[in-house]
């Protein structure tokens, strides 16, 4: 008898309905993460601020979050670059310990005052998460792919209360220069769901005014696109001065959980120096006086620059994009108090640019900053990431990216460029939305 073959719609319903009921269980695991690890980190930056002298523990608190992951969490070290890894070459398992190593450790830093971000702990909670997921329902090596990126834009889409941003950030991360399409759905809905969970369990996320917009002329946009220029070349000294501490303080103290405690030590000193402690976790406030007030050190984003590459850099534990958003948005402030802009807009276009410079995610960028400072910035957000990634070469803050920019061969990758190019770069497009397979545009 003749082998029955499904009709091509209602394979790509059954497709359909499997991605959003497993995008959806992915969604509601990081959701609830975020908004956990979200109320132990505003917990622990309320504590901080009440108590200065917590500040002196830092040291101490690296050595205790330097040996605990010595002792314990050799395998998830990585971090996001591990989640990369797993994605690319897929068949080893992320550890069930990373979700709860990372939050316990990121809560620590901001603790002690550490000059750390959120970003990198949802997408490792998000990814250890999915992971478990995968695992449990068994899923054959393509599926765990894509299960493992929605965690990454779960994870995203939580901590940030941007959803559509956070479903590009997981397409779009894993390779500079490619955006893959198969994960669409999945990635859509957990972002979506994780929202919806983190907001629902009582999360409530910053806001930021922008205020009135100039209209879009061509001499403005070339304002733009000088603030733009800067915005990608301090991307790219972010991302390569963290590296750089990162190997010199390896190779100066050889036992790697004691790396922190001299971190910590440095970012004492810088706290001194600076005279101020501002730019120690988060910087939340900061980044509201780059909106508000032209009350702001033109220096700001150089320090804040200077004080996460070090907290990072030592092997503190938390994300880079929100120091990368005050970097940009105090950046900015500077920009148009030097230029005489509009000081909101162009701390609004930093805030992003920066960020889309160093992750290399321009269309991720873009979004978040179409749903944080709304759709009148369109076009201006468009040029600012689009300029900042081209300025800021192929080389960002996460290691296990793949560089796919073929059109762009002739720009040679920095002597350590941590990988070679993609081994199916030359993947066809899917009309497949749902589709198991490897997809991409360049």
């Amino acid at each position: 008898m003749p082998k029955f073959i499904p009709p091509e719609p209602l394979v790509m319903v059954s497709r359909l309905a499997k991605w959003l009921m497993i995008g959806t269980v992915v969604g509601v695991m990081a959701g609830a993460g975020s908004a956990a690890f979200l109320a132990g980190l505003y917990w622990a930056t309320d504590t901080r601020e009440a108590n200065p002298w917590l500040l002196w523990w830092l040291p101490a608190g690296g050595l205790l979050i330097g040996w605990g992951y010595h002792r314990f969490g050799r395998d998830v070290e990585g971090g996001n670059n591990l989640l990369l890894e797993r994605i690319h070459q897929p068949g080893g398992a992320v550890p069930w310990r990373m979700a709860p190593m990372i939050a316990i450790a990121t809560v620590g830093t901001h603790l002690f005052g550490g000059s750390a971000g959120r970003e990198g702990t949802a997408v490792q909670m998000g990814g250890g998460l999915a992971d478990g997921i995968a695992r449990l329902l068994r899923l054959g090596p393509a599926d765990h792919r894509l299960v493992l990126i929605s965690g990454i834009s779960g994870g995203f889409g939580a901590v940030f209360g941007t959803p559509l941003a956070g479903t590009i950030f997981g397409l779009e991360v894993l390779s500079v220069g490619r955006i893959r399409y198969d994960a669409l759905i999945p990635c859509l809905t957990a972002a979506t769901v994780g929202d919806l969970v983190c907001r629902g369990l009582g999360i409530e996320h910053h806001e930021y005014v922008v205020g009135a917009v100039p209209d879009v002329t061509a001499g403005w946009l070339m304002w733009v696109l000088l603030a733009a220029i800067a915005f990608g070349l301090t991307g790219r000294v972010f991302a390569e001065l963290t590296h750089l501490i990162s190997r010199q303080v390896a190779g100066y103290v050889a036992v790697p959980w004691l790396r922190p405690f001299y971190g910590g030590m440095a970012v004492i000193g810088l706290t001194y120096l600076a005279g101020t402690r501002d730019y120690l976790g988060l910087s939340l406030p900061l980044i509201d006086r780059a909106f508000t007030t032209s009350d702001l050190f033109v220096g700001a984003f150089a320090w804040k620059t200077l004080f996460t590459s070090v907290t990072l850099g030592t092997g503190f534990k938390g994300g880079e994009v929100t120091p990368l958003f005050c970097i940009g948005a105090t950046l900015g402030h500077a920009f148009a108090t030097l230029t005489g802009q509009p000081l909101a807009t162009f701390a609004a276009l930093g805030f992003v640019a920066v960020f889309a410079a160093a992750a290399k995610t321009p269309l991720a960028c873009v979004l978040m900053g179409i749903e944080l400072f709304g759709a009148e910035l369109a076009v201006p957000l468009m040029l600012a990431c689009a300029i900042g990634f081209i300025i800021s070469g192929r080389r960002g803050i996460y290691a296990s990216q793949r560089p796919d920019m073929p059109d762009t061969a002739d720009m040679p990758d920095t002597p350590d460029s941590p990988n070679a190019p993609d081994a199916d770069s030359a993947a066809r497009i899917s009309g497949n939305p749902c589709s198991t397979g490897r997809a991409g545009v360049r």
